[in-house]
């Protein structure tokens, strides 16, 4: 590696970490009002602090943390599928969540009428982030089956299509029969980090500390990926298990930011675009590197979403899948004038 290259990777690292943590003051600042100088004064007041430390400190953490999952995810599919374009939703864990969720929303609204309000309070509570990480793994599941294991990506991505369009057409089944639960389910797919409690955290970080490590020791599978199946059969690799892995690890990190912020959109996508714009690594480094610029762009997204229309918030899926459009929008006419 040159020394220039590795410069690079050092600005990169450098302006990650400096972007994070003051997108982390900025999150801990911004409240009711939006973001404002004038808040710094409140994280030392002992009057705010159970607003800042209970409500705005977890939420903050969170929002990085599930931006840093689904960077994470964005770069495993796209290794894996040796595509620019894929993105953590193509196995069918997005439709497989949402309709977990609407299955769960349905079924307090039945067991509402049955049971009484409470009963149907609790299911909707407990229920709802088992639900979306459970649709999301089973989403999974049924592409692996269909697809008969992880022996042929494209046999996989074609699956993927093909369990997303038939989920989602059993998640409209499902809104058709009990329309009470379409507010639930939009509400869900506009992704938000506004119910990231301590426990959300707590979650998301061991997610987080047990697949980037893991990520990181099958970085040298994707490196022999991008070279062909031939090439990196002929290494030796057991490429049907290594890829099953790969989709573990995958799913696990994409199941559980869907299960605890919704359908966040984009951030999976364009984190490891960014990435390699700045940097032209191996993918190690890419890996670790997406996930902090994942983090460092939903913690900024929600940032924005809580000022923008302050007192009113934006749901944070809507504002980084305009921005992301817009990014990827940019990027394809910058490509054509080139």
């Amino acid at each position: 590696m040159s020394m220039l290259e590795q410069g690079r990777r050092w600005r990169l690292a450098g302006g990650l970490l400096l972007v994070s943590g003051v997108g982390l003051l900025a999150g801990l600042i911004t409240g009711s009002e939006g973001w404002r100088l004038s808040g710094l004064g409140e994280l030392f007041d002992p009057d705010q602090a159970l607003i800042v430390w209970q409500i705005r400190a977890p939420r903050t953490l969170g929002a990085w943390l599930v931006g840093a999952l689904f960077g994470l995810a964005g770069a495993l599919a796209q290794g894996l599928f040796r595509n620019p374009l894929a993105d953590p939703y193509l196995l069918g864990s997005a439709s497989g969540a949402s309709l977990g969720v609407v299955v769960v929303l349905a079924g307090s609204g039945w067991m509402g009428a049955a049971f009484g309000v409470e009963a149907a309070e609790v299911l909707g509570r407990v229920g709802l982030v088992g639900a979306a990480f459970g649709g999301a793994l089973l989403g999974v599941l049924l592409t692996l089956l269909l697809s008969r294991g992880a022996q042929h990506t494209t046999r996989l991505l074609l699956a993927g299509v093909v369990v997303g369009v038939v989920l989602g057409a059993m998640n409209d089944l499902v809104t058709m029969i009990s329309p009470d639960a379409l507010r639930g389910k939009q509400a869900f797919l506009l992704g938000s980090t506004g119910f990231l409690g301590w426990p959300s955290v707590a979650l998301l970080l061991l997610t987080l500390l047990f697949t980037l490590p893991l990520a990181w020791r099958m970085a040298r599978v994707l490196d022999a990926l991008s070279l062909g199946e031939e090439s990196a059969a002929s290494l030796g690799l057991n490429l049907p298990r290594w890829r099953a892995a790969l989709v573990v690890l995958l799913a696990l990190a994409t199941g559980t930011a869907v299960a605890q912020a919704g359908l966040v959109a984009f951030v999976g996508l364009v984190a490891p675009h960014l990435v390699r714009r700045f940097v032209h690594a191996a993918h190690g480094f890419r890996l670790v590197a997406s996930a902090a610029m994942g983090g460092a762009l939903l913690l900024w997204a929600d940032v924005l979403a809580r000022t923008l229309i302050a007192p009113q918030e934006l749901p944070v899926g809507v504002l980084t899948a305009v921005l992301g459009g817009c990014y990827l929008l940019w990027l394809l006419r910058r490509r054509r004038l080139a």
